[in-house]
């Protein structure tokens, strides 16, 4: 029988695998339970974001976290309740709250991101998907030049890994960004950097060229895998038995209960994202523009303006916040004065969060199952490159980095 690859997933990990396995050849099914691009890759800022290899957990994050709990311009929030079931992956995501572990996962995640816009291009080169993907630069909004100097730990970590800043002060930020607040006197730049102007439009077209190279797409939701000796050999979803030779795991957060099936128990949370579209934007950003005071990304998309950011935790189950939302806009106004909009569509979402910020890249055991998940709130910028990286195992290619610390092996044990 032809060899056979089933990737569960079909966000933007899922659908660059699939592609680059049909570009080698590879009969490929995507199967999800959503359409294409309508889970966690639907909501994002959209930035290709090649400088963001610094995980949230620096050093000093566990004095600062309860004040940032009880700010309440801080975007941090918790939905007490779950705090009980919370705490033990809590315990340990905090315990890479240090300078050699912040080195560690930074050294980690810079492959997987800093050639992002190559990547993309990589993936749409030749396809009607291409016009999604946008050059620009990266601005970071800073009060005055203490506050970027405050940050001045993750920027050298960014310069180590070959980003290095242009800055602008005073009147040349709003020469630069001219909508952006007067009360923001400085703008630290990243120039080659770009973004997805539909993220949710983008990976649905990428699902269009993956069916138009003889990719296949099945809605239904994976329950099982059937394993001969261990090895998988099928998967069981609620639309009947799909065989197979292997199988890639790229359902994000999702991938937690699947991946015990497994035999593995991986620390892995959903690290609740929201964002609001302000349709028909007026006096927005030029470019995709992160304001430190918020901690949001305003990013000028084909819908409108798109302001994302917030971290929650409370789950998969409960449903939205208001407070992220009604923060979100209080930070955007300060941002943007002049802003003029339409309507607005509000989003909240999950993002695969790992304890160890390191995503999971790589064959579990033998089983002939690959994980390609846990990218926290960088899969858009890691997504392709991940995708390619598990294609390339999936046939016998050596990828260009060492894959050995993504391994999804390291939590055997845990």
């Amino acid at each position: 029988m032809t060899r056979q690859v089933i990737i569960i997933g079909a966000g933007i990990v899922g659908v660059s695998t699939g592609i680059w396995l049909r570009r080698y050849g590879v009969e490929v099914m995507l199967v999800d339970r959503q359409a294409p691009g309508q889970g966690t890759s639907y909501g994002n800022a959209g930035v290709l974001a090649a400088c963001s290899m610094v995980p949230v957990t620096a050093p000093g994050l566990i004095a600062k976290a309860p004040g940032m709990l009880r700010d309440k311009d801080f975007p941090l929030f918790l939905r007490w309740a779950y705090l009980p079931k919370l705490a033990p992956w809590l315990m340990r995501y905090l315990s890479h709250a240090n300078d050699s572990e912040t080195r560690r996962i930074a050294e980690g995640l810079t492959p997987i991101v800093a050639d992002t816009v190559a990547q993309h291009k990589a993936l749409v080169q030749g396809t009607p998907a291409a016009e999604w993907v946008t050059d620009s630069p990266y601005h970071f909004a800073y009060r005055d030049r203490a506050a970027f100097e405050a940050d001045r730990y993750t920027w050298d970590l960014r310069r180590e890994a070959g980003f290095v800043p242009e800055i602008a002060e005073d009147a040349e930020v709003q020469e630069i960004e001219p909508n952006l607040s007067t009360t923001i006197g400085c703008l630290a730049t990243m120039q080659d950097h770009g973004f997805i102007r539909d993220p949710g439009g983008y990976v649905a077209a990428l699902a269009e060229v993956f069916r138009d190279m003889g990719g296949q797409i099945r809605t239904a939701d994976v329950t099982e895998f059937e394993r001969v000796d261990d090895r998988v050999v099928a998967v069981c979803t609620t639309e009947g038995r799909l065989r197979c030779d292997e199988v890639v795991l790229a359902t994000g957060v999702w991938s937690k209960p699947l991946m015990r099936k497994l035999g593995l128990k991986v620390p892995l949370e959903s690290e609740r994202g929201y964002h609001i579209v302000f349709e028909e934007a007026r006096n927005g950003p030029l470019a995709p523009t992160m304001v430190a005071r918020g901690k949001f990304v305003a990013t000028p998309m084909a819908a409108g303006l798109r302001c994302a950011g917030v971290v929650e935790f409370g789950g998969l189950e409960l449903g939205p916040s208001q407070a992220p939302f009604a923060l979100l806009r209080r930070q955007v106004r300060s941002a943007y004065p002049a802003l003029t909009h339409g309507r607005e569509e509000e989003w909240m979402g999950h993002r695969p969060a790992p304890a160890d910020s390191l995503p999971l890249i790589g064959e579990i055991g033998a089983s002939g199952v690959y994980s390609a998940f846990g990218h926290h709130h960088i899969g858009l910028t890691g997504g392709p490159k991940t995708g390619r990286l598990i294609a390339d195992l999936l046939t016998g290619r050596t990828p260009n980095i060492d894959l050995r610390r993504y391994s999804p092996n390291r939590f055997a044990s845990s």
